[in-house]
């Protein structure tokens, strides 16, 4: 087997890896941002004096968990499409 067919082996492979990346940091964050706002609809629900408190961590929450996901999702078409 020559360098050459090797090496489009391992592109292959990667390009695959990158795909099966994106879709599992996409799905991770639906997951995680679902599970935010399940848990903050059960405090407020329990608590509903401390509704703002609750729902402004829930934002920055889920800010952070998107800007997460988003970087990775980046991070895996750059090694898709270079």
């Amino acid at each position: 087997m020559t360098l050459l067919a090797i090496l489009l082996e391992v592109v292959g492979i990667a390009k695959l890896g990158a795909g099966l990346g994106a879709g599992i940091s996409a799905i991770a964050a639906g997951i995680g941002i679902g599970q935010i706002g399940k848990c903050t609809v059960e405090s407020i629900a329990r608590q509903p004096e401390a509704a703002g408190d609750i729902r402004s961590n829930m934002i920055v929450s889920a800010a952070l968990i998107e800007g997460v996901a988003f970087f990775a999702i980046v991070v895996c078409l750059l090694i898709l499409f270079l």
